[in-house]
C-alpha cells in the first residue's frame, strides 16, 4: 500500500519559509498543513496569515489551510478567506492542546461540545462549497470524548479526519494511546488519518504494522527533529545520505536568512532559532551539550559560530 505521509502544523515553525525550505532540501512530504489563523472575536485576518498563505510564497508544495475557532461567523469568515485565494479545503483543528486554546473552548477544548461541532459544520456545508477536514485529538479529559462525536461527523461529507493519539491534558507527555486510535477505526465512516509518535523510520513501521488499514500518516515535531525522517521513510532506509550534515547546514541557513530578514534585531532571531533548535538538537550525537551552546550564543556572531562548531563536531 502506497503511504501519503502529511506535516502536522506546528504554531510558529512550520511556515511558509521552514515549509518551502524543507521540501527543497528533504522532501518526503506528500501535503503541508498551513499553521491556523485564530481571529480571536476579531473577523480580520492577521498579515503573519496572509504571508503565509499567498499562493506565491507556495508555489512548489500542496498546502492546506487550517483554523482554529469555536465560533461558525469566524468560521465561514476563514472559509470565504482561503476560497478568495485559491484553496478548496480547509482543516479545521480540534487538536491543539494549550490551556491558552482550551480554556477557550477551542482546539481539543472543543470535542467534549458536539452540538457547537455540529453547529459549525451545518453551517459551512449549508452555506459554503469548502472541502472540510478535521485535526483532533482524543479528547481533552479522557480518550473517549471523540466517540461522542462521530454520531455528528459521520452526517457531513468530511475528507478526513487526523487523529493525535493523545488526550488534550497529556500536552506531548506520556505515551500515545493506540488502543483508544484503534477504537476509532470501528466507531466512524470517515477515513482516519494517523498522528503521534512517529519520530523515526522503525517508530512508522511499528505504526504501519498496527493499523494496517492506515494509508495516511501525519508528522510534527519528529518532522523537525530529524527533517529526513519523511524521506527515509518513503524510502524504507534507515541510512542518512552521507553528506547529511551539509545539506542540514544549507537548510538551517535559508531559514536563519530569511527569518533574519523577516524579524526585525537580534533577539527575535535568536529566540526562533533557539526554538528550533530544541526540536534540531535532537538528531545530533550529544542533544544536550548541542542546545546548550546555542542557548548561551548572545549574538548573531556567537550563533552563528555555535552552529559550525556543533556541525564540525557532527562531521
Amino acid at each position: 500500500m502506497a503511504i501519503t505521509l502529511l506535516s502536522s502544523p506546528l504554531q510558529g515553525f512550520t511556515d511558509f519559509r521552514f515549509r518551502n525550505a524543507f521540501h527543497h532540501y528533504f522532501g518526503g512530504i506528500d501535503t503541508f498543513y498551513a499553521p491556523y489563523i485564530r481571529l480571536n472575536g476579531k473577523l480580520k485576518i492577521k498579515q503573519s496569515y496572509q504571508l503565509d498563505l499567498l499562493p506565491e510564497n507556495n508555489t512548489t508544495l500542496e498546502v492546506i489551510p487550517q483554523v482554529m475557532t469555536a465560533d461558525a461567523d469566524e468560521f465561514m469568515f476563514v472559509v470565504k478567506y482561503v476560497q478568495s485565494l485559491g484553496y478548496k479545503e480547509l482543516n479545521w483543528n480540534l487538536g491543539c492542546p494549550y490551556p491558552m486554546v482550551t480554556k477557550s473552548g477551542m482546539g481539543s477544548g472543543l470535542i467534549c461540545n458536539p452540538t457547537k461541532i455540529d453547529e459549525i459544520l451545518k453551517k459551512a456545508h449549508n452555506e459554503s462549497d469548502i472541502t472540510v477536514s478535521m485535526k483532533m485529538r482524543m479528547g481533552y479529559e479522557h480518550a473517549e470524548e471523540i466517540l461522542d462525536t462521530f454520531p455528528i461527523l459521520d452526517s457531513y461529507p468530511l475528507k478526513n479526519i487526523a487523529i493525535h493519539a493523545r488526550i488534550g491534558k497529556q500536552l506531548y507527555k506520556g505515551p500515545v494511546n493506540l488502543d483508544a486510535f484503534e477504537r476509532c477505526l470501528t466507531s466512524t465512516k470517515h477515513k482516519l488519518y494517523y498522528n503521534g509518535d512517529i519520530t523515526s523510520v522503525d517508530a512508522f513501521k511499528k505504526m504501519e504494522a498496527r493499523f494496517p488499514s492506515i494509508d495516511h500518516f501525519m508528522i510534527g515535531r519528529g518532522l523537525i527533529a530529524d527533517p529526513f525522517l519523511p524521506s527515509m521513510i518513503k524510502n524504507n532506509t534507515t541510512e542518512y545520505p552521507k553528506n547529511r550534515w551539509d545539506i542540514f547546514s544549507e537548510f538551517h541557513d535559508t531559514i536563519y536568512h530569511q527569518y533574519d530578514e523577516y524579524l526585525s534585531g537580534p533577539t527575535p532571531i535568536k529566540m526562533k532559532m533557539l526554538g528550533f533548535w530544541e526540536f534540531f538538537s535532537q538528531s545530533f550525537s550529544n542533544p544536550q551539550k548541542t542546545y546548550k551552546a546555542i542557548k548561551k550564543a548572545g549574538n548573531p556572531v556567537k550563533y552563528k559560530q555555535a552552529v559550525a562548531m556543533i556541525l564540525n563536531n557532527e562531521n
